[in-house]
């Protein structure tokens, strides 16, 4: 068995989604002058390698608590989407045909440019993908910001046909489905595999970063 991590450092000055709060680590306490080191961290629930659960875009939807441990231990499914490119569509075309799996992950190799405004141009899902993957029972995994598009630095970049708001994650919400975004290393992974992204506790929670490995039969 192997594990492969495909989580993002959290760290300061680390990208974040358009207008969210920059995240902030800061060292409050040493080992010369209190005994021990400690830090402190400033973020949102939305930034990282996270999770994003209902409650994020629906005012009554189900809250982190609304899960149990093992429901964030996915059968995962990797799609390969990197014949996609910047502000793209993943159409149907992509979908497999249904398979037992509970989680569908997106790999678009966008994650090489993290760190840089390209991040922001990443492909996404079309609202037709979105509600095949919530009609088959599946969660969805995206190495970019998010599988709706992104904000452009250059606003020039978006295209006429692009979707407004969040059709994918509306979609995928309706079906009490769950959103994986920001993984990275998708490339290690083999076609299907153990998917492992543990929130932390936050209790009303909209949303958590998270560890996400990925456990192989290799």
């Amino acid at each position: 068995m192997g594990y492969i991590d495909c989580t993002h450092s959290l760290e300061t000055g680390m990208p974040v989604y358009p207008d969210s709060q920059p995240v902030s680590l800061s060292t409050t306490g040493t080992v010369a002058s209190e005994g021990a080191h400690t830090t402190g961290i400033a973020l949102e629930s939305h930034v990282g390698t996270h999770v994003d659960v209902p409650r994020h875009m629906e005012r009554d939807g189900p809250t982190l608590e609304a899960y149990d441990v093992s429901e964030w231990v996915f059968d995962t499914l990797v799609i390969d989407c990197t014949d996609t490119t910047d502000r793209e569509p993943i159409t149907t075309a992509a979908l497999p045909a249904p398979t037992d799996h509970d989680l569908l992950c997106f790999r678009t190799d966008w994650s090489k440019y993290w760190g840089t405004d390209r991040y922001r141009d990443h492909p996404y899902l079309t609202a037709n993908v979105a509600k095949w993957c919530a009609q088959h029972g599946y969660n969805v995994g995206i190495d970019a910001f998010s599988p709706d598009p992104t904000p452009s630095v250059d606003p020039e970049r978006h295209s006429g046909t692009e979707p407004d708001g969040f059709p994918a994650h509306n979609a995928l919400f309706d079906a009490n489905r769950r959103i994986v975004e920001n993984l990275t290393n998708l490339a290690a992974l083999p076609e299907t595999c153990e998917l492992h992204v543990q929130p932390l506790p936050i209790r009303g929670g909209d949303g958590s970063p998270v560890r996400a490995v990925a456990h192989t039969s290799d």
